[in-house]
């Protein structure tokens, strides 16, 4: 879907128009698309569409504009939750038209446009003159021109019109710096003769003129303007203008344009790095999370940078949230995106020195400048981002001492981390927790994956896949994968193959999902008290345990053993679980179905083989002859 606003009213969907009519169905659509991805609360409609005087049936009313939006335009509630069509909800209290922000012709000219005005400020002339004026190609006509106006939808449109004026000027702006003087001449004599008291416009066509050897036209130009603003507003001349005046009476040499680099140089110029790594598909049922991470790394937060952490289960999508919201937002960090991976494959954590160095070579610094104490690595990198607007994307963070050496500190950069344990730090300002995917997230991804006919042949059998991978994603794209690479297969054998993988006898392939890497990682930065309780897990049938359950098996008690199911919850290897038998603020542990068979096999420690299965470690745990506990420590 395509969504117009800088012009006439257009939503284009499949290159067929399909556009409302009705004026107020177009008034409360594009009250929803200046606000896409927010609630719309219903107050707001009322005061866009009855300023004056709403009717008694408002709520009945606007249910049927919404009823009738949905119904023409395609955009059922159902849709959001596999993240590629448009999607209007019913939020509480109002309404959400959820959808990426670059369907609509505003938000990519606001992103040109800023992104023109950062290069303009930082001496990038060309760059910004191009994308200046690819924003201002955009526009086809007035904003919202053909759309009744309430107060709401009224300033929205000033402030878009404003920001066009903005826009132009500043790629006038660039192109006098690039000595394009003789071109300009056309164009600001008509944009001065349709606004006779704008200064600026008058000092633009001024130089132009001066520049282009009119120097009496340019004087000529400046009376003009100057009789002008007397007779209507009753104002002198602003000091800019009378400065450039008594500039070009005088011939004054610093009204010549200084000589341009030299293709060569401007060919030289490094190009900002970009580390991120490549997106692996579609993002699916993952839309509101996404929405939150734009607005959160895109809102500037005082003292720093914005920062947002995403966390969630092993395989529910950190990595693949993280790498998506950074290219989303490239645009309001020209100076750079920088990557790092924080956990090796092996479990064990990165050299935040080696980071650092990553981090200063693709800024430009030079091998023999860059310190070896991480301290002094971090203290540079720190200066050389003071004054940039560059992203940092830190994924697969285990401990929050990490995060300490790596942030930059300029207020026009951006963090967006990936973390295997919840943490509470004062700089975040945004935190994201990645819950398994719902039905419709699932099954969309497996649309998306190998077709929806494939997946409406047997719903029931894709819903049921679904709910055998625990709506992980990662556990999903192991059997799409599968599916795609066996296309004879139906979804009742990719069932069978789960369910083989996932036997409880552990004779069958138990990573067969895909998730024991991730696993392992989150496994081994545990202590081994706590990897001891998460074999409890994987030792019994039920995957629900209470502290009194692991007290008594491990011969602890009950407060030591919810500290270390705290500390595993943390790590999110297992969540909080209410059952019948809880009562007050009791509750128990549950770990998924699909982790407890990745992890059947895990060893206690890294020198030790994997354990037989079922693992012989909770027999080694009895009570003593007389009755006291005792607990074996084991090997760390």
């Amino acid at each position: 879907m395509q969504i117009d606003l800088l012009g006439p009213l257009r939503i284009v969907h499949d290159g067929t128009d399909i556009t409302p009519s009705a004026p107020k169905l177009r008034q409360v659509f594009t009250l929803l698309a200046t606000c896409a991805n927010t609630v719309v609360p219903h107050e707001r409609f009322v005061e866009e569409l009855w300023e004056f005087g709403p009717p008694t049936s408002v709520t009945t009313t606007l249910q049927t504009y919404v009823y009738q939006l949905r119904k023409m335009l395609g955009l059922a509630r159902s849709q959001n939750g596999n993240g590629i069509q448009p999607a209007l909800k019913t939020s509480h209290g109002g309404y959400t038209l959820s959808l990426p922000l670059t369907t609509l012709d505003s938000h990519r000219f606001e992103s040109a446009v800023r992104q023109g005005s950062q290069q303009l400020e930082a001496g990038n002339t060309y760059e910004a003159a191009t994308n200046l004026a690819e924003a201002l190609e955009l526009w086809r006509g007035p904003a919202l021109v053909d759309v009744e106006l309430g107060p709401i939808l009224s300033c929205e449109r000033l402030r878009l019109e404003e920001l066009r004026k903005t826009a132009l000027e500043r790629r006038i702006e660039a192109d006098l710096a690039l000595g394009r003087h003789s071109e300009l001449v056309g164009e600001l004599s008509g944009l001065l003769s349709r606004a006779p008291t704008n200064e600026r416009f008058a000092i633009q066509l001024m130089l132009a003129l001066h520049r282009s050897g009119n120097r009496a036209e340019a004087l000529r130009v400046y009376e003009r303007v100057r009789s002008d603003l007397v007779e209507e507003l009753g104002l002198d001349p602003c000091p800019d203008l009378h400065q450039l005046h008594t500039a070009v009476l005088n011939s004054d040499k610093s009204l010549v344009l200084a000589p341009r680099p030299s293709p060569l140089r401007i060919a030289l110029t490094p190009t900002p790095p970009c580390h991120l790594p490549p997106r692996a598909g579609p993002l699916i049922g993952r839309q509101d999370e996404l929405a939150l991470a734009l607005k959160g790394i895109s809102t500037p937060r005082e003292g720093g940078p914005p920062v947002v952490v995403i966390t969630g289960s092993p395989g529910s999508g950190k990595t693949a949230l993280c790498v998506h919201a950074s290219y989303e937002t490239r645009g309001y960090f020209p100076d750079g995106q920088l990557f790092a991976q924080l956990t090796n494959p092996d479990g064990r954590l990165a050299d935040v020195g080696e980071v650092l160095a990553g981090f200063l070579r693709a800024l430009g610094i030079r091998e023999e400048l860059i310190p070896a104490n991480v301290e002094q690595r971090s203290q540079l990198f720190r200066s050389h981002t003071a004054d940039k607007q560059v992203l940092v994307v830190l994924d697969d963070m285990v401990r929050p001492d990490q995060l300490c050496l790596l942030p930059p500190i300029g207020t026009g950069c951006g963090l967006i981390v990936s973390c295997r344990k919840r943490f509470s730090h004062p700089a975040v300002g945004t935190l994201i927790e990645l819950l398994p995917l719902n039905e419709s997230g699932g099954v969309g991804m497996l649309i998306a994956g190998i077709g929806e006919h494939r997946v409406q042949q047997d719903l029931e059998a894709a819903l049921l896949l679904v709910a055998m991978c625990d709506g992980l994603p990662t556990a999903v794209r192991s059997c799409i994968d599968k599916l795609r690479a066996r296309p004879h297969w139906t979804l009742r054998r990719a069932i069978r193959w789960v369910e083989e993988g996932q036997c409880a006898d552990g004779q069958g392939p138990s990573d067969v999902l895909n998730l024991k890497l991730s696993i392992e990682r989150t496994y081994w930065s545990l202590g081994p008290d706590v990897r001891e309780v998460f074999g409890l897990f994987t030792d019994r049938l039920s995957g629900v345990l209470s502290a009194p359950t692991v007290a008594d098996a491990l011969a602890l008690d009950e407060h030591e053993a919810e500290t270390l199911l705290e500390d595993l919850a943390e790590a999110q290897l297992i969540h909080i679980h209410h059952c019948g038998n809880c009562r007050g603020d009791q509750f128990c542990y549950e770990c998924l179905p699909t982790i407890r068979a990745s992890s059947r096999d895990l060893p206690l420690s890294r020198s030790q083989p994997a354990p037989p299965a079922p693992h012989a470690r909770v027999v080694a745990r009895a009570l003593s002859a007389d009755g006291a506990k005792s607990r074996t420590r084991l090997p760390q």
